[in-house]
């Protein structure tokens, strides 16, 4: 009878020995909600710093399980992406006036790898003596950047948004071409911000891009995507 109480007692040391207890869960950084400037608005707030630049306040709400927050500004202008971090939510730049940017807040912590990223919205970074302003460059949808789609009937279709402060965009004109550099205008004054069956020839490779106008003769031009036909 002991014998069997020592063996149990051993079984039981083994059995617990066996057992692991359940990784702890991390909590994921929530998404901040972006909250001024508002979304394709006209920014006429901060003060002017100098005769190019003035000072603009981004703002967005809290996000859950975060401890630091990265600000991602791009000058729509030029392309060019600056990063800043902080750990409140608000940030005050300095920006180029007259000038469109796009902005989007990445939520992160100490405690995980995993982030979360907010919306991105556009604004206009408004200067003195300027009543009218250019389109946003517009947002190319599909094909994605480096897309492998499949032609019915040699065409495709290619699909993009676009925005404007003034709210008078007149049209789009879409350039296209099986290289950077030969890029040549395939639609043009589309109304909408879609392009239908655009000819396209299996096994190569396009680039394409959207130029948005308004009415005020004012234009913008799009990142360049390319695709490639199955």
């Amino acid at each position: 009878m002991r014998q069997l109480s020592i063996i149990f007692l051993l079984f039981a040391l083994v059995a617990c020995k066996g057992k692991k207890s359940a990784p702890a869960v991390v909590p994921t950084p929530g998404s901040a909600v972006l909250v001024s400037p508002a979304a394709n608005a006209t920014c006429n707030q901060g003060a002017v710093v100098s005769t190019t630049e003035s000072t603009v306040l981004l703002t967005w709400s809290a996000s859950a399980n975060t401890e630091t927050y990265d600000i991602t500004i791009k000058n729509l202008a030029t392309g060019v992406s600056t990063l800043k971090t902080s750990t409140a939510t608000q940030l005050s730049v300095n920006l180029n006036q007259n000038t469109p940017y796009s902005w989007y807040v990445t939520s992160k912590s100490s405690q995980t790898s995993a982030t979360k990223k907010s919306e991105t919205w556009k604004f206009y970074n408004a200067g003195t003596a300027v009543s009218f302003y250019a389109p946003f460059p517009a947002d190319l949808i599909l094909p994605t950047n480096g897309q492998i789609v499949t032609a019915t009937a040699s065409k495709t279709v290619l699909d993009w948004n676009g925005s404007d402060t003034d709210n008078d965009i007149a049209g789009y004109d879409v350039l296209m071409g099986t290289t950077n550099a030969n890029m040549s205008v395939i639609k043009s004054n589309l109304t909408e911000s879609i392009a239908n069956d655009v000819t396209v020839a299996s096994g190569l490779t396009y680039y394409w891009q959207v130029k948005t106008k308004d009415s005020k003769g004012n234009t913008s031009t799009s990142d360049t995507f390319t695709f490639k036909v199955n």
